[in-house]
């Protein structure tokens, strides 16, 4: 039987070889120090005009020109397959290729049109990306595991191998989305970097030095390279919004039961005390609403018995409007969290945090202070239920092909322990049901604070203390997690850059504990300038529309307002 390595090696080369011979880049990139920027004009140069002007079109545009006929579908799938396979040579951001499928599709797609007349449905020509998870037919799932290859999530002879797919797979075929790859994770999906054994590290290509995010890492790179207009992750303890986050897209964290996560595979499969939900990342709100409204036009609860029967509510979205224009009470009150009372996040975190605050100041609404119920409880909450099963799960997946543990992962679930019995994980499943009960009153209260008869409208707060993490050296998740353990709604705000002689260490900074010495000595000016940096804005559990309709009037006013 082959070792490990060389099972990792074929796989990775039976992939790149499905990129087209006249897309393959004839040099090898210049080293990060040259060129630690591969997106807009970096790759561009590998493309026409026609192609940049698709693939710089957000989903929101390109379903305009594709559902009315101005654009054909063929067109658009070559255009993103095409720019996609560049990403991935700049940046090892793709599992699995499926152009020429997608570009069958995408011809059905307009013969469809031609005899019709009219589109297939509201996604008709729609490129859309995908984290592997999503099993799609006569493509492998193997999430990163060389164990995986060959199998149905590590098993063989299910009869399911390359023919089953994913519930959402099924929606987005049905709504015209056209499907052209699988996106890479980290193996395991528990980090915050992407990393496996069979593509290796996935970059970020807004700075090279720097991690894409994890574990919808591929996504993050991809759409960050504008391969994908939108694509879908999923998030159990940050895994959407922190790759959103260091790529600069928007992004979506829902809470659970909204989207269907049905068919989909994943790590520690039945640990239902913190559950994973899929949502979308893309470089506009208007993407995200686009495919969520779609998927829910689907009726996902029929399909998935996770899912709660909640259509999508324009009325919620009107709620926010209302409130903003004149006459409507006019104002919106944000709570804002600087830190997690653990860690502090970097300079340059902290200055997106600053200029999201003038902004919401300067639109004339309100922001108060958040002292919330003690958040490092809550971690300490998180990743118990994360290693319920000792880590049994992720130590069988990596032995299926005696493959090493990664890293990032190993600095939780390197050394097996004793797995918790029944009583213990409802002792967990206890304290977890009273500490969202006691957060939610928390909330509650500030209804008697914030001068509109409401409680806060939503909480602005860092989501790293990072813009994004060096290689090796994403220390702590406590600013995600808590979100996962109350299941709120949660989007990235995309706010700034990194700027090397602006964003500097106060030299009478001093450290809340350890780890935020630890996080605060990682920070280097040189190393971070010209990255990403983004907020997140949390909303109560299924507020997905209000919590959108927030964070598009604030990244609006981003773009038209100097602060």
């Amino acid at each position: 039987m082959s070792n490990w390595k060389e099972l990792g090696a074929a796989k990775r080369d039976s992939v790149n070889a499905l990129i087209p011979k006249a897309w393959l880049l004839l040099t090898p990139l210049p080293p990060p120090a040259e060129q630690r920027d591969v997106t807009g004009k970096f790759i561009q140069q590998f493309l026409t005009p026609r192609e940049i002007e698709i693939t710089e079109t957000d989903a929101v545009g390109i379903v305009k020109n594709t559902t009315t006929g101005t654009w054909k579908a063929r067109e658009v799938a070559e255009a993103f397959c095409h720019r996609a396979a560049l990403a991935h040579q700049m940046v090892h951001c793709l599992h699995e290729i499926f152009f020429a499928e997608a570009i069958n599709d995408a011809q059905l797609l307009d013969e469809y049109y031609a005899q019709h007349g009219k589109p297939i449905g509201p996604l008709h020509g729609l490129p859309v990306s995908l984290k592997d998870q999503f099993h799609v037919r006569n493509v492998e799932t193997t999430m990163g595991y060389i164990g995986w290859i060959g199998t149905f999530e590590g098993k063989k002879g299910t009869g399911k191998e390359k023919v089953f797919e994913s519930e959402m797979v099924v929606e987005l075929r049905n709504l015209g989305a056209v499907l052209y790859c699988k996106t890479s994770v980290p193996h395991t999906l528990m980090a915050g970097e992407t990393i496996n054994n069979i593509i290796g590290y996935t970059w970020n290509p807004k700075n090279r030095n720097l991690a894409c995010g994890g574990s919808s890492g591929g996504e993050g790179a991809l759409i960050g390279l504008k391969g994908s207009p939108v694509g879908f992750g999923t998030d159990i303890g940050g895994s959407i919004r922190i790759p959103a986050a260091f790529n600069g897209l928007y992004g979506i964290r829902p809470s659970s039961g909204r989207l269907p996560y049905e068919g989909m595979a994943n790590s520690m499969d039945g640990q239902n005390s913190i559950l994973s939900v899929v949502g979308p990342l893309a470089t506009s709100v208007g993407a995200l609403k686009l495919v969520m409204k779609g998927l829910l036009s689907q009726q996902p609860w029929l399909h998935d018995p996770l899912v709660s029967e909640i259509p999508w509510r324009d009325e919620k979205e009107q709620e926010i409007l209302d409130i903003v224009k004149a006459g409507g009470g006019g104002q919106l009150v944000f709570a804002i969290m600087p830190d997690d009372g653990t860690v502090r996040p970097q300079p340059p975190v902290k200055r997106a945090i600053d200029i999201v605050v003038k902004l919401i100041e300067k639109l004339g609404h309100k922001t108060m202070e958040w002292k919330p119920p003690s958040h490092s409880r809550c971690n300490e909450l998180v990743f118990k239920i994360w290693t319920m099963d000792g880590g049994e799960d992720v130590h069988a997946a990596l032995g299926l092909a005696g493959e090493p543990m990664c890293a990032p992962v190993a600095a939780s679930y390197g050394v097996k322990k004793e797995q918790c019995t029944a009583s213990q994980i409802s002792a967990l499943n206890v304290l977890k049901r009273q500490y969202q009960k006691e957060y939610m009153e928390y909330w509650n209260r500030t209804a008697s604070h914030t001068g509109t008869g409401r409680p806060v409208d939503a909480i602005i707060a860092p989501l790293a203390p990072f813009a994004a993490a060096r290689p090796g050296m994403y220390d702590y998740y406590g600013m995600t997690t808590w979100v996962n353990l109350l299941d709120y709604s949660t989007t990235v705000l995309p706010v700034t850059f990194v700027d090397k002689n602006i964003d500097v260490v106060s030299p009478e900074y001093k450290p809340l504990s350890a780890i935020d010495e630890k996080i605060q000595k990682a920070y280097d000016p040189e190393v971070y300038d010209g990255a990403h940096v983004a907020v997140q804005v949390v909303g109560r559990r299924f507020q997905e529309e209000r919590i959108l309709a927030i964070t598009e009037i604030l990244g609006d006013a981003l773009g038209k307002h100097v602060v």
